[in-house]
Formats: structure tokens, sequence, C-alpha cells
């Protein structure tokens, strides 16, 4: 399940959580937090759903279909973020419970601005962290909610050492936001014991609009299939690096990354 707000124009959100759970191989339930109005250059306008909405839609899936996995994305507010704890502990979601809940922390635009009020920064840090199976904040997302600013490898391992204090089983602290390193992207594991990196390619592209979506739905996706969260975090790197490979332009701004490399063989088979 996805936990998240819509995107219309259909390149980050649900739209991207539910294409790479079908890429995946995995049935893809949703749970609406907000309706933004965006398009590729940049959002317009947030309109959160009733906290009591997001609540029944998660209680409604889990009482029928059931979940293997369970995300979040963009919650909107406070208000919401309770909700969501509420429902994750009312349907064994997250924590010691069966279910495995990935919080994308979604709190900072493309651009680094902050998205999201203090207290809905205090409400991820109190409630859902400590229920987390993983987090997985990029760098201004580190910076919004711990207060440290990374510019380079040292910074990315004390990021992920404070931020496994609140409470997180496990931590991901994604690199690609980390200009400085002009080598490639590398993404860190921790465990609360063992630092695991995770090397990528850099791709000179401004068309990564979803990325961290498609990430954490991806590491879900592995999750839901019963890997380990080792397993399913370089499930989700391996998968990521060819979804930017394949990324597109759309739009005047910023496309997004593409599912579609799952499936491109498809398009090649003889008529």
């Amino acid at each position: 399940m996805t936990i998240a707000g819509t995107d219309s124009g259909g390149g980050a959100g649900i739209a991207a959580d539910l294409r790479t759970f079908a890429a995946c191989g995995v049935h893809g339930c949703l749970a609406v937090c907000a309706v933004t109005v965006q398009n590729s250059v940049g959002v317009i306008g947030v309109h959160p759903i009733p906290p009591e909405t997001v609540a029944a839609q998660i209680a409604a899936v889990a009482s029928d279909i059931g979940l293997d996995a369970a995300k979040t994305g963009m919650l909107a507010g406070a208000e919401i973020i309770e909700a969501v704890a509420g429902a994750c502990d009312d349907n064994g979601i997250g924590a010691a419970r069966a279910t495995p809940l990935v919080i994308d922390p979604v709190a900072a635009s493309m651009h680094g601005d902050q998205l999201l009020a203090d207290s809905a920064l205090d409400a991820f840090r109190r409630l859902l962290f400590p229920r987390a199976t993983l987090i997985t904040p990029n760098l201004d997302e580190v910076r919004l909610l711990v207060g440290i600013d990374v510019h380079d490898r040292a910074g990315q391992y004390e990021a992920a050492k404070v931020l496994h204090g609140l409470g997180p089983r496990n931590v991901l602290v994604k690199g690609g936001h980390l200009a400085e390193d002009v080598d490639g992207c590398v993404d860190l594991l921790y465990d609360g014991h063992t630092f695991t990196e995770l090397p990528g390619p850099r791709f000179d592209t401004g068309n990564t609009h979803g990325g961290g979506d498609s990430m954490a739905a991806a590491i879900s996706s592995g999750l839901a299939r019963g890997l380990s969260v080792g397993d399913a975090v370089a499930f989700g790197k391996r998968y990521i690096v060819e979804a930017v490979r394949n990324s597109y332009p759309l739009g005047a701004g910023h496309g997004p990354v593409s599912p579609l490399w799952t499936v491109r063989e498809w398009w090649n088979e003889p008529s």
C-alpha cells in the first residue's frame, strides 16, 4: 500500500508508486492523503484529505485484502501523520508488527524548499520514525529533520546515526543530492550496527521527478515479496538506477524517472 498524495502531472506520488509496484510484480493499494495541483514546473496547490478518511482507507484495505508492506509519501500535515500512525497501530503495520513500514519523509521540494510545517516534521520524528522498518530521507530532508547539512560521505554517516537515534529500525540516507560527490551516487544504509554503502552511477539529467517515491516503492515491493531489509534496499537501488537511466523529458520542467525499462523488451519483440 502507498499512503501518499496525488500528482496531477503523473510523475511522482501515488502515480509513481503504483507504476513501480506493477513493474516490481506486486499489487498496489492506496490511501490518498492529499490532492496536489502540480505539473513538471512545480506544485501550485495542496489539498489535504480529512485525516479520518485517510485512516479509513488503510483500515478498509487491511481488513479485507491484507497488506504485505506499506509505504508513506506526502502526508500533508501533522493531523494526517497522527491518523496514519494510529491506523498503522490498529492494522498491524510497522515496528514489531507483521507488516513492514517504509517511511519516505517527503518534506522538501526538488529545489530543497520546505513543504511541511514544523509541526509535521515533529510528528514524523515523534510518531512515524519509531514505527518505521526503514526511513528513506534525501539530504534536503535530513537537513530539515535533524539539522545536519550533508556535504560529504562523513556527513552521511553522521546523519544516519542521528536519524537512527529517533527510533527507526533502519535508515537509508540517499546520496542523490550530494552534488560534491562527482564520482557517483552512494546511498548509505544503517541498521544501528552496520553501515552498508550502495554505490551507483550519477546521470547528467534533470529528469528525476518521482525518483524518491519510486525507490521507496521498489524497496516496499521487495519487502512485500519477503526480502530482508538489506536485500530489498539493494533491489530498490538497482531498480532506481535503471529508472533514472531511462528517464524522459516531460513539459517545461523536470521529467519523471521511468519504470517502463522493466517492460521495454516487449516493445522490441517482432510483431
